[in-house]
């Protein structure tokens, strides 16, 4: 396994647990420790840096140029580092999860040991929004042809990964994270449920602040009875709402990137959740939006691609925002959602029904494992 230290990699990976593979992580990064989430795995992590000196942080925060400097020498080299550990374990397949941190740094070598199986995990937006993301459309293409296993959190970015020159066998559209334990979970009936939920992400591809800025006084009027809870936030969101006296009218609560919402208490809030709002320029089916869904919350999210759609009827069991960046549009599609008590009841019974069969962990546990069968035979 070939990823960063990600909730999604660790969730997907103890699925693998007790399955009678042996399992190897190759902590792309070379900075994290140890971790627990996946303490059954042998780890290679922390082989970044050669020597961990004293004074390291402070001379990274107040001399940034010394630093790197310094840091040319003392980091070891990725491509040599993984064909140590390649040579050690000597593995069957390599498994990479997301193109740009886990694909591309070890191509080099994949391609130098070009027998050995290699399997490609699309996240997000490495395929669709390569481009606009800084990834070599030349190394892109190489990686592809590479590559003999393909999975997909979407079937749009199968199409485009055959465009982009992979012909070899693709194992199927799986989320990220391996599936949702929703059962765990308790869901409010609709009735009961006044929680307006926001996804604050908002970086180069998110944009929550689109979500925010949507929050006028006519619409911040219809929630007097809500709660609205946004995590994930940065500090432009809370700039903005802090110099919005509207805001006060609200009964809000803002988490921000460094209040870390764990997975099962954002779970537990989505059973509680009227309606789940997310937006960005670009994204696979995004793991938050499956369990948003699945705990019975109404999705109002964006579309980039066409990709929501693949979930997402619109006006049946959710609303597709079409343009990320229209405040007007976002505004619009919240007060639709709060006008359309009979749409939202009817969503959260159809999506328990076919969220949580599609998305449930014990049966993409299934899957799997026979997609391993498959690439092991």
């Amino acid at each position: 396994m070939v990823s960063i230290p990600s909730l999604h990699f660790f969730r997907w990976t103890n699925q693998l647990e007790n399955s009678g593979h042996e399992v190897y992580w190759f902590d792309i990064t070379g900075m994290s420790n140890f971790s627990q989430n996946i303490s059954w795995v042998t780890q290679k992590t922390n082989w970044k840096m050669r020597i961990n000196f004293p004074g390291r942080i402070y001379i990274k925060l107040n001399f940034p140029n010394l630093y790197q400097f310094i840091q040319h020498f003392n980091n070891r080299k990725t491509e040599v580092v993984f064909e140590e550990f390649l040579k050690e374990i000597q593995p069957d397949v390599v498994h990479s999860f997301a193109l740009q941190l886990s694909c591309l740094p070890i191509l080099s070598i994949m391609n130098r040991y070009d027998k050995l199986k290699w399997v490609f995990s699309s996240w997000g937006s490495d395929v669709f929004y390569s481009k606009e993301i800084g990834i070599d459309e030349v190394q892109l293409q190489k990686c592809f042809k590479r590559i003999d296993y393909l999975i997909t959190d979407c079937h749009r970015d199968y199409k485009i990964a055959q465009i982009k020159g992979f012909n070899k066998k693709f194992l199927g559209v799986l989320p990220g994270n391996g599936g949702v334990d929703f059962l765990i979970n308790e869901r409010k009936p609709v009735n009961e449920r006044n929680i307006i939920l926001i996804k604050g992400y908002n970086d180069e591809i998110g944009r929550g602040i689109n979500i925010i800025k949507a929050f006028d006084k006519e619409l911040i009027s219809l929630l007097r009875d809500y709660e609205v809870v946004v995590f994930g936030a940065d500090e432009k969101i809370k700039k903005f709402i802090s110099e919005n006296n509207d805001f006060k009218k609200l009964k809000l609560i803002l988490h921000l990137k460094s209040h870390f919402v764990s997975n099962a208490d954002l779970l537990n809030l989505m059973g509680k959740t009227y309606i789940y709002i997310a937006n960005s320029l670009s994204d696979g089916i995004p793991n938050a939006l499956i369990e948003a869904m699945g705990m019975g919350a109404f999705p109002i999210q964006s579309n980039p691609g066409n990709v929501t759609e693949e979930i997402i009827e619109n006006e049946i069991n959710g609303l597709l925002i079409n343009n990320s960046e229209d405040v007007s549009e976002i505004k619009s599609l919240i007060i639709s959602a709060l006008n359309n008590h009979k749409m939202i009841y009817n969503a959260m019974e159809s999506n328990r029904e076919n969220i949580r069969n599609k998305y449930d962990r014990l049966k993409i546990r299934e899957e799997i494992l026979d997609l391993y069968e498959e690439v092991a035979n």
